[in-house]
């Protein structure tokens, strides 16, 4: 028998349907008739027929026609809203914003599974589990770990034993013994309690993460959960089920315990969920859609579940990954402004950066060699100002590698710190079985992230920082000898003057947002919990410094494509025309003025998907091809005809545990000439796909 879940005036009503034929506005009818019946007033209504109102879906927001059949309206078990005629919009109801509509479209539920263990997860691995690529199991170790971990809270509770957080009171009340038949209400009151946090709630993508970071840490095996426990949370998260998580609240210490609150009373059927089936709803509601039952808390679970520093270091993963989309795009985007500049090469010669062999600046000079003139690769446009009388240029062009390189290794460094992050525990008490003992630390302190990620903002500001001054010198006809803001008919039109001052704000707001937060300390918990990291809020502003340096990017992206259409019919390298190619894919040249911003979003869109590295073209970046340095160029010379004058350069190698192949150095960079075959490569055992910028 279908069953519909139905919003009317803050009441969640479930509302079975005998006949499927019946119509939506019967739905309506019905779900308000039950609304009725539970009000003493009636609700303000005479009767049912006294009802006036419109019924639409919670996910989307779409009307429905009154008169359609529920079977081909609505699917079974869908949340509806009916909107009463004359009612302000319900407090209780949170409607889904225009990318939650997104979300709704782009949502398959996985096959694939990722098995968690508590050591070994990646930030490439939690970002994926964010956007639903994957379900999660535990692996047999992680389990009966778990089960250990467990058996020394049982014995705790069994023997009476005083133990912080278990049989006591929590911060300031640790001293104050709860007795053993109140220990399951001391879990839900802590939950209850600490879910006090502000602000727009987390997207689904974000809560997926946060989710699916403290499965992993849980399943470590010091945390003292029950197995039993464990896996009705992993049943929730297979199911995007999403608890309601404010962003703001957590000060990094003891842990984030606001946030992770506020996900544990999604977990126990209070608060508010989502899930793509039902759009924002009453928690119980949506878990009783899935099939799921709301977790009934053990003595010390609620407190397994909120302890730890998972909001600071999920966000974490996020920005480390778009840090590192960005700033190997930077290089690329950089490149194409140098060219239309008409900039030299030279700054970027080996024997420059092989004596002052810092690794991302190195790296960086490389991609620039990669992409720009060689005899590889030939540019007409380099080619066209080859003899002319300038020496060198701007240190905005000239300085790229030394910039643009310390941002990679901040990357790698905070890529580091946020990965040691992600496998640790972050409990108190930590529970160790192989002792039988439980021992009370400060695993939960947020220092590390939070100043990792303050840093990680500072670092990748500079992307910015230096790009919004190349959008000054393509704008500047003094500067670039183009025309003013990149359009004919200036004064007419006014081309990307204002483009440019939108990137001018971002930086500005950049330069406020690169400010630690970590350098702040506030004492809470009546002095308990005197020094905390303020780490949520160095996520939130490092993601916040991210999307401003691609928007940064994306202005200058348009405008040096933009550039390139008054260097026709010469033509770059055949690296850069493809990245041409790419934008000109979703936004046309200018001709004459016209609405700006949703270009700037297009571009802004390539550059989050990753699509202008992702190009075809032969510029490596090896992590996973490894040998020995002469056995590598051996097996690339031998490949013709697909490669030829192969030119193979390693930028520095660092000893590796070779998986298992008994190599012992791995490469970070080849270069190799263009071809548009890549079929010798593959015979190497590289994919297509490895071929990128």
């Amino acid at each position: 028998m279908p069953r519909y879940t139905v919003h009317v005036r803050g009441e969640w009503l479930a509302v079975p349907c005998q006949d499927a034929q019946l119509t939506v506005g019967w739905l309506g009818r019905e779900a308000v008739r039950r609304y009725i019946k539970n009000k003493p007033d009636n609700g303000g209504f005479a009767s049912v027929d006294d009802a006036r109102f419109l019924v639409r879906r919670c996910k989307g927001l779409g009307l429905l026609d009154n008169e359609d059949p529920l079977d081909v309206a609505l699917e079974d078990n869908e949340f509806v809203e009916v909107v009463i005629e004359g009612d302000a919009m319900s407090p209780d109801f949170i409607p889904s914003q225009p990318e939650g509509v997104y979300l709704y479209s782009k949502y398959r539920e996985p096959e694939k599974y990722i098995a968690l263990d508590g050591d070994s997860l990646t930030t490439e691995d939690l970002v994926s589990l964010g956007k639903g690529h994957y379900k999660i199991k535990l692996t047999p170790t992680a389990e009966k770990r778990v089960q250990k971990s467990r058996e020394v809270i049982d014995r705790i509770v069994e023997e009476k034993t005083v133990v912080y957080g278990i049989t006591t009171g929590f911060g300031k009340f640790a001293r104050t013994v709860i007795p053993v038949s109140k220990l399951e209400e001391l879990q839900f009151n802590l939950v209850r309690s600490h879910s006090s946090g502000v602000g727009k709630p987390l997207s689904p993508e974000r809560c997926r993460m946060l989710l699916a970071l403290r499965i992993n840490v849980l399943a470590k095996g010091y945390s003292g959960i029950s197995l039993e426990t464990l896996k009705q949370v992993i049943e929730v998260f297979n199911a995007s089920c999403l608890p309601y998580v404010p962003e703001k609240g957590t000060v990094g210490a003891s842990g984030d315990l606001a946030p992770l609150s506020h996900l544990a009373l999604g977990l126990i059927g209070e608060g508010k969920m989502w899930s793509p089936k039902s759009g924002w709803a009453d928690a119980k509601y949506v878990l009783a859609a899935h099939g799921l039952k709301p977790i009934v808390l053990k003595p010390k679970e609620g407190l397994a579940l909120i302890n730890g520093t998972q909001m600071i270091t999920s966000l974490g993963c996020e920005a480390v990954e778009r840090a590192s989309a960005i700033a190997r795009q930077a290089d690329i985007v950089a490149a194409l402004t140098l060219e239309v500049l008409k900039g030299t090469t030279k700054a970027f010669d080996t024997d420059i950066h092989a004596v002052r062999p810092h690794r991302g600046q190195v790296e960086v000079a490389f991609r620039f060699r990669s992409l720009l003139d060689s005899d590889h690769h030939p540019s007409e446009i380099a080619e066209s100002h080859r003899f002319c009388d300038r020496v060198q240029d701007a240190y905005t062009l000239r300085c790229c590698p030394q910039v643009h390189g310390v941002v990679n290794d901040t990357i790698a460094f905070v890529k580091n710190i946020i990965t040691t992050e992600i496998n640790s525990a972050t409990d108190n008490p930590m529970v160790f079985a192989s002792r039988g003992e439980t021992i009370s630390g400060g695993n939960f302190h947020g220092e590390y992230p939070a100043k990792a990620l303050d840093y990680l903002a500072i670092g990748v500001h500079e992307l910015a920082s230096i790009s919004e001054r190349r959008i000054e010198r393509l704008c500047n006809p003094s500067l670039s000898e183009l025309p003013a803001f990149l359009v004919a008919e200036g004064g007419l039109n006014s081309g990307f003057m204002i483009a440019h001052c939108t990137a001018a704000a971002l930086v500005s707001e950049n330069k406020a947002l690169c400010h630690p937060s970590s350098v702040d300390s506030l004492s809470t918990s009546a002095a308990t919990e005197d020094h905390v990291s303020m780490g949520g809020w160095a996520a939130r502003k490092a993601l916040r410094v991210i999307e401003h340096v691609e928007q940064v990017l994306a202005i200058e992206l348009l405008a040096a494509c933009q550039g390139i259409e008054f260097l026709r019919p010469l033509k770059t390298t055949t690296p850069l025309e493809k990245v041409y190619d790419l934008v000109r894919s979703v936004v046309r040249p200018w001709i004459k003025d016209r609405f700006m911003a949703p270009d700037i979003e297009a571009a802004h869109r390539l550059l989050v998907e990753q699509k202008v590295s992702g190009l075809p073209v032969l510029f490596f970046s090896l992590g996973s091809l490894r040998g020995s340095r002469a056995s590598l160029v051996a097996q690339l010379v031998k490949n013709p005809p697909a490669i030829q004058e192969t030119h193979v350069q390693s930028l520095g190698w660092e000893d590796s545990p070779g998986e298992g192949n008994g190599n012992p150095f791995q490469y970070s960079c080849l270069e190799i000439p263009w071809t548009e075959e890549p079929g010798g490569l593959q015979s190497m055992g590289l994919q297509e796909s490895e071929m990128t910028l």
